[in-house]
């Protein structure tokens, strides 16, 4: 069996261009390929022009995470996966161990690249997640701290920050004006061995349903990847990126010959927001959506199996308020016909909430358009701004789901704490996993944009924080340093 893990490597790749020039041949003479004018010589210059280019914006990240205090280690978080053995071995993710082991710092490393001359440096959320440090490594040696502006697991996106002015930086390509075959260039750390090359060829695109991450789009290489360039870039011939390396599948746990990167045009959307605003925001429709397969197609009377079929509607949910019904399949959006779930699902969470959509949908036969607007995405902001550093906590949007799940009503409205970082403020004062964060100062807050806004207002000095667990309410106050 082949498990997906977590890693990512150097690509390095390059196209050898075709003469300009067509051969001139008579007319029953046998058809000729085309010629290849690209000496060896031309190509490997080629391959070392990008690289210079790129490797000065690479960086070596390292990760430092503090040891769980006793009282976390027998504190059932609702929101840790880590210990799930099926997890840590797709993805290739140590587990949490003993408390004996969990006793000391916990290090790891990965890769990054800088997007802007100011210091910002796009990586994996999983190479970041849990860091109580962060230092950024960069090419020339010199080490520097560096702050998390913000995660989105759902992407496995996120940002850094180190502090600076006219760092080397890679600028970010159209992943997709790629074409299969294309050759491509990455730049890591595997194993720790910094700005490592290596080359390889863009073996697909679109690949989905790997459950590697929430949204997936990923583009498939055959570059050798390795565990330790997890977040380097994918480069293209232009010293583009036009992705970030995140997975491999491997039986071994090393290179097999497939490796999967982040699209850089999802990628794009998910770190300017980030930079904007320290959260990510998902245009939203409300429906749960199954394929329609042969057998689907024959239930329903449809001359082929064709677009998506809405199996459940989130109640008060932007599809319901368009009159969307269960049973309906959707078979085009915006004139685009409904071919993959996974597609149309990460079309949507790309789009601003508010942002009208027209479907086509067939009901009980009968074709209909129905425009939508969409509402808003569950957001998740892992501890993003240098304040949520302090406070160390990660919290979320409460939807339908997660209410259900931590055994509240679908009217409770907030957000919810999904981690605390032991000995940090907000797990001094007593706040856990699971509780629901109401207000902040007196004024309510229902999504991760209003708390971060709040709690960023100019001379904040404490934060008092209105925290609901269960069927007990009570203030929480939080001295800001």
């Amino acid at each position: 069996m082949s498990y997906l893990k977590y890693t990512a490597t150097s690509l390095l790749a390059l196209t050898c261009s075709l003469s300009a020039t067509p051969t001139i041949a008579p007319t029953d003479a046998p058809a000729q390929a085309p010629t290849c004018v690209c000496s060896p010589a031309q190509t490997s210059k080629a391959f070392t022009s990008v690289a210079k280019k790129s490797i000065p914006a690479v960086v070596f990240i390292k990760i430092q995470s503090n040891s769980v205090d006793q009282e976390e280690s027998n504190y059932q978080n609702p929101y840790d996966f880590n210990g799930d053995d099926f997890f840590n071995r797709f993805f290739g993710l140590p587990g949490r161990g003993s408390p004996s082991q969990r006793s000391q710092p916990q290090l790891s490393q990965g890769s990054g690249f800088l997007v802007s001359a100011d210091g910002y440096i796009m990586t994996n959320a999983h190479v970041v997640k849990g860091a109580d440090k962060i230092t950024a490594v960069l090419n020339d040696g010199k080490e520097m701290e560096a702050t998390l502006i913000g995660a989105d697991a759902h992407t496995d996106i996120a940002v850094i920050k180190i502090e600076g002015k006219d760092f080397p930086f890679l600028p970010l390509g159209n992943s997709d004006e790629m074409d299969i075959g294309e050759w491509v260039i990455a730049i890591g750390s595997p194993f720790q061995l910094e700005a490592s090359v290596t080359v390889g060829v863009v073996s697909a695109k679109g690949r989905q349903n790997l459950k590697i991450t929430d949204f997936e789009d990923f583009i498939q290489t055959d570059a050798a990847i390795n565990p330790g360039n997890s977040g380097g870039p994918l480069i293209n011939l232009n010293a583009e990126v036009i992705g970030i390396n995140t997975a491999i599948v491997s039986r071994s746990g090393g290179y097999m010959g497939i490796g999967f990167a982040i699209p850089s045009n999802l990628a794009k959307n998910i770190m300017n927001q980030i930079i904007e605003k320290g959260s990510v925001t998902r245009g939203f429709l409300g429906v749960s959506l199954q394929p329609v397969d042969k057998d689907i197609a024959d239930a329903f009377n449809l001359p082929k199996p064709e677009g998506a079929l809405i199996s459940e509607i989130v109640k008060d949910s932007p599809a319901e308020k368009a009159g969307l019904k269960q049973g309906d399949i959707i078979l085009e959006c915006n004139g685009v016909a409904v071919k993959s779930l996974h597609t149309f699902r990460n079309e949507i969470s790309l789009m601003n909430p508010g942002t009208n959509i027209n479907l086509k949908v067939n009901r009980k036969g009968e074709i209909i358009p129905i425009t939508v607007s969409l509402g808003t995405a569950n957001s998740v902001l892992n501890i993003g701004s240098t304040l949520i550093q302090k406070l160390g906590m990660e919290i979320e949007t409460m939807t339908p789901d997660v209410a259900k799940q931590l055994g509240y009503t679908p009217k409770d409205e907030g957000v919810v704490i999904t981690k605390i970082k032991p000995g940090a403020a907000a797990a001094q004062v007593g706040l856990r996993p699971g509780f629901l964060i109401q207000a902040v100062n007196h004024k309510k807050v229902v999504t991760v944009e209003e708390f971060n806004e709040e709690i960023s207002k100019p001379d904040t000095k404490r934060i008092l924080l209105l925290v609901r667990q269960g069927n007990v309410t009570r203030f929480y106050s939080i001295k800001l340093d």
